[in-house]
């Protein structure tokens, strides 16, 4: 009997064409992968699956699903456990939203566009309303490619219209855990007018990269919360310990 889903010969293996959702689903159970690359689907089949999509273009037809292992999950869930706890001992969860995976759909496209994160989250009121863009997203990848984040983040950049403020990117690859963090900031041209600069795009910096174990890393609260620090506040720094203790939960699922 034919499948409806096919590996696309002479590709990448995690790239697959959809006729089906049932050959997909089967697919996604028989995989060993955390991610696939879905061609040939349309709005109709996004709308139904059960599953999580990372990005959807209805231009392209091209899909991207997450596929939930608990390898995965503990990539991402630990980091957003410590932003959480320290937002909640800084007496400010009441002003937080855990936005999660939830759909989010870009604006100013001629096409429909959609985005989901691993973990997504926001302050409130700011981005406490239905379909706001988060201020952090967690993004991490297993059979992904460091370059494939890479695109993740830039996505998350463009298409919240740099409503985003910092993407954290956790790629492991086996051997290891990188940890890498992105902001945006103005680029700056020598001799370039202050009209010239106003015309301009925030672009994505690389601000740290971290091999477990070695380094901190520190989160303005700036930017997570759109506003100075107050009284008691300060900004979100996950130490050498924490960052230990999340590897050590990821290597359990290995």
């Amino acid at each position: 009997m034919p499948t409806s889903v096919e590996s696309k010969q002479g590709d990448d293996p995690g790239t697959v064409r959809f006729t089906d959702v049932q050959d997909l689903l089967n697919v996604i159970d028989c995989t060993a992968r955390d991610s696939l690359t879905v061609t040939s689907t349309s709005t109709r089949e996004n709308q139904r699956r059960k599953f999580r999509f990372r990005y959807y273009d209805s231009n392209s037809r091209i899909l991207i699903i997450t596929i939930t292992t608990g390898l995965h999950e503990q990539l991402h869930k630990p980091l957003y456990n410590e932003y959480f706890g320290q937002i909640r001992d800084m007496g400010l969860s009441k002003s937080w939203k855990d936005i999660a995976s939830a759909t989010l759909s870009a604006q100013g496209y001629s096409t429909r566009r959609g985005k989901e994160g691993d973990s997504t989250s926001g302050p409130k009121p700011k981005r406490g309303t239905k379909g706001a863009w988060p201020t952090l997203v967690i993004e991490v990848g297993i059979s992904e490619t460091l370059g494939e984040l890479h695109l993740d983040m830039q996505r998350w950049f463009s298409m919240s219209n740099h409503e985003v403020k910092i993407v954290l990117l956790a790629k492991f690859d086996g051997t290891k855990i990188l940890v890498e963090k992105w902001e945006e900031e103005m680029p700056v041209r020598p001799g370039a007018t202050t009209t010239r600069r106003s015309l301009q795009h925030p672009v994505p910096m690389f601000r740290q990269s971290i091999a477990i174990a070695q380094n901190t890393t520190t989160n303005p609260i700036s930017l997570l919360f759109l506003r100075d620090p107050g009284p008691g506040e300060g900004d979100f720094v996950i130490s050498v310990q924490e960052l230990e203790e999340y590897a050590e939960n990821v290597w359990v699922e290995v």
